[in-house]
């Protein structure tokens, strides 16, 4: 039934040589992993950025930015990336490029930058709130709830993450549980 689905919703069939693909699917993934733990392996040493660098990293991010103004949020992915690449040590370039990543509906890839910026800096709220409200746009409220919670016991007095807060609390009621 799902290949019958699949063939109606996208024009294809199980015919169609043009679409096969030389590897098994846990081929393609084994291949991925590897080099993704073997990129993990490389850069497992801290390396510290020249001064040369973090002022270059900082000028990205303010270009960031400037694109984020602009509702240019490829290019605003793209500049704090490179930030990132010069200067991984720093929270901030990580929690803006998952802002990017939410205006452009990753909010996958908004949480796994949420998630590396609160590695950097456990106790940089705006990125417990900005994970939140990927978490809330995932529809994982009850998560959300906990790290807007977060956010607040951070900065008490931000009324972004109250408001946050209620309305996750509101649709967590209001969505049964599994």
């Amino acid at each position: 039934v799902a290949i019958q689905c699949l063939e109606t919703a996208f024009g294809v069939s199980m015919e169609d040589q043009g679409l096969a693909v030389s590897q098994t699917l846990p081929e393609i993934f084994e291949a991925v992993a590897g080099k993704e733990l073997e990129h993990t392996r490389t850069n497992s040493e801290p390396v510290t950025p020249s001064e040369d660098d973090v002022a270059e990293a900082e000028r990205l991010k303010t270009e960031g930015n400037e694109q984020m103004k602009a509702e240019n949020f490829e290019a605003a992915v793209s500049f704090y990336g490179k930030a990132i690449e010069l200067n991984p040590a720093n929270a901030v370039y990580f929690c803006n490029r998952a802002a990017a990543y939410s205006k452009l509906g990753n909010y996958a890839g908004a949480v796994r930058d949420c998630e590396r910026a609160i590695g950097i800096d456990p106790n940089y709220s705006k990125a417990y709130g900005r994970m939140g409200l990927a978490l809330s746009s995932l529809n994982k409220h009850t998560e959300a709830v906990v790290y807007y919670k977060k956010a607040l016991e951070l900065d008490p007095d931000n009324d972004t993450y109250k408001s946050n807060l209620k309305i996750a609390e509101q649709k967590m009621k209001e969505t049964p549980s599994p």
